[in-house]
């Protein structure tokens, strides 16, 4: 499998500093062309937050280049990945609250990651970033690790309170803030002409899936230009509607 890429991030109308990360990798392989993709969407005082998710991308992208490789001679890769993307979780959410502490800050970060193989996908999520799949209709891949998801689920908020809510930004856990994490692990098949795309939680607060869909479908998305311009374009658009937090945004197309 081939793949199209593009990522765009943004400061946003409100913040001074910009403390989303994102991270692209791609290599080829005995199995074919691998990908990995990653945000990160840093939180803490003293604009701490982007130490925290550039610390969590930095070791995404030492596994990928030093780990991977081996993990890919087994014949069932899912559990091995799972079970290392695992241990980097524990490993940072230690050390950034350590350093944090040191500091004397509280600092985080959420965490979507996304690892294509072959016609398999990957995914790691700790917090309210999200990974979608675009094909016939927006699909979200993960679920939200916040306060407003768990109302839902409870049946104590509907969807429309949810959006309104002034707690619906509050993560009931993230790396480096959180004293135990669990993360949520995902994964499924795909073909070509599939759309995924990971994006902060400021990429998406006044973006309906029909904008969405009617922006980064597969049959939109011809090229790696048309993906930046959209990606640029809904990020225009979030801001112009007063977006306040970081903005960011991963694309990828399966070819």
């Amino acid at each position: 499998m081939n793949y199209l890429t593009a990522v765009h991030t943004d400061i946003g109308i409100r913040k001074k500093t910009n403390q989303d990360s994102a991270l692209i990798m791609e290599a080829e392989s005995d199995i074919g062309n691998v990908l990995l993709t990653v945000i990160c969407d840093g939180m803490g005082g003293l604009d701490k937050g982007e130490v925290a998710s550039s610390a969590v991308i930095r070791a995404f992208s030492q596994w990928f280049k030093n780990e991977l490789p081996r993990i890919l001679t087994l014949e069932d890769p899912k559990d091995r990945i799972f079970s290392s993307w695992e241990k980097i979780s524990f490993s940072c959410n230690g050390s950034i609250s350590r350093y944090g502490k040191s500091m004397g800050v509280s600092m985080g970060t959420t965490l979507a990651a996304v690892l294509f193989v072959k016609n398999n996908y990957y995914i790691i999520n700790i917090g309210d970033s999200r990974a979608y799949c675009i094909s016939d209709n927006v699909y979200q891949l993960t679920k939200d690790q916040s306060y407003v998801q768990r109302e839902m689920d409870m049946g104590r908020m509907t969807y429309e309170e949810a959006m309104r809510s002034p707690q619906r930004n509050v993560l009931l856990q993230c790396v480096g803030a959180s004293d135990i994490i669990e993360p949520d692990f995902f994964s499924g098949q795909f073909g070509p002409g599939q759309v995924f795309m990971l994006c902060s939680d400021g990429f998406r607060h006044v973006i309906n899936e029909a904008e969405l869909y009617n922006n980064l479908n597969p049959s939109v998305l011809v090229n790696e230009q048309v993906m930046k311009d959209r990606a640029y374009y809904l990020t225009e658009l979030n801001k112009s509607r007063m977006e306040r937090d970081n903005i960011t945004v991963i694309l990828v197309k399966t070819v």
